[in-house]
């Protein structure tokens, strides 16, 4: 009997704990390439293109030590423009520092699905 209880132990699903961070990241990536990705990333990136690029650079310039490893930001964009749980991995200062300035942007009003709208976007830092 005990060697059947261990068997059904060693055999049952273990719980693996979802990284959300990456599956938000994945999600988005596959919302940009849908059909009104495209539009919307060039609606978006008119938008803050500049003003993420003077962001990163008064990030880098303000910090003694800046950290300038890659690193993403993922972010829900709701109806209105407005951002929800807007992250950055790894957590490095520079990211930090720019996801403090990018959480208070409004962007231009998303596609209606899927809502809220995810977006991601993948920093790399050059000398």
């Amino acid at each position: 009997m005990s060697s059947l209880l261990i068997l059904a132990l060693l055999s049952a699903p273990v719980d693996t704990p979802v990284d959300d961070f990456t599956t938000r990241v994945t999600q988005a990536k596959l919302t940009e390439a849908s059909a009104t990705g495209p539009a919307y990333q060039k609606q978006l990136w008119d938008q803050i293109g500049n003003p993420t690029t003077d962001a990163l650079k008064g990030c880098i310039a303000t910090l003694p030590k800046a950290n300038k490893a890659p690193f993403t930001l993922v972010a829900d964009v709701h109806t209105d423009g407005t951002l929800g749980r807007v992250e950055v991995r790894p957590t490095t200062d520079v990211a930090t520092c720019l996801l403090s300035k990018f959480a208070a942007w409004k962007l231009p009003a998303p596609p209606a699905t899927p809502a809220p709208y995810p977006i991601e976007v993948d920093f790399s830092i050059t000398p």
